[in-house]
């Protein structure tokens, strides 16, 4: 079967991060440099990025701290100014194309109302907690099939880790586009399994002719 529907993860795929994490070590009191080295050392171990809090701050409350930076006026949340400059015309070229298009991730609900905000609004938006189910779980990648009403080699997911995007999507029978750009792209284009993905992009503007070719 052709494909008929993209998903897209949020960071790193549609949105920069690199102000979002600033923002934390801004937050935190931390040096930026010192945070995102951090950060960096964190994912090149593959350890849950989110251990970064635990290094600075043992035992912090992230979902509670978020609180108080919205309380503070200083909301943790991506905004139109994170969009990297490509994700806005694949969209629009892939939609022109008759592709349903959704996004699914952790911030899957902020981000699509940033696309709809710059005039890109996609047709489904999906999180782990609306599915039941958190990447890199089979269940996800199968509960986002089943929202589009599509079997699973009519979708494709794009997302920027192999380990948390394109095999587990292409293990459910999607098809898995691993983009190489953010530290995990970055890191995990170097590894062996990087050649497993149905497809490889640098850019999302290659990804509507990419699809084509698939």
């Amino acid at each position: 079967m052709s494909v008929r529907a993209v998903f897209f993860d949020v960071g790193e795929t549609l949105m920069d991060e690199s102000r979002v994490w600033a923002a934390w070590a801004d937050w935190l009191g931390v040096p930026r440099f010192t945070f995102m080295a951090m950060f960096g050392a964190i994912i090149d171990r593959d350890e849950d990025h989110l251990q970064v809090f635990e290094r600075f701050r043992p035992g912090l409350d992230v979902v509670a701290e978020q609180q108080r930076r919205a309380d503070a006026g200083d909301p943790d949340l991506f905004s139109g100014e994170d969009l990297y400059p490509d994700a806005v015309p694949c969209l629009q070229a892939l939609r022109t194309r008759g592709y349903a298009l959704g996004v699914a991730g952790q911030t899957a609900w902020e981000a699509g109302d940033v696309l709809a905000e710059a005039g890109c609004p996609v047709d489904l938006v999906a999180t782990a907690e609306s599915l039941g189910a958190a990447k890199p779980s089979p269940a996800f990648f199968r509960g986002l099939a089943a929202l589009a009403g599509l079997a699973a080699d009519e979708c494709a997911y794009v997302g920027d880790r192999l380990d948390n995007d394109a095999l587990p999507a292409q293990r459910v029978g999607m098809v898995g586009v691993f983009i190489s750009r953010g530290p995990w792209g970055l890191l995990h284009s170097t590894r062996p399994e990087v050649e497993l993905a149905d497809a490889r992009i640098a850019s999302l503007y290659e990804l509507p002719e990419v699809l084509a070719r698939l």
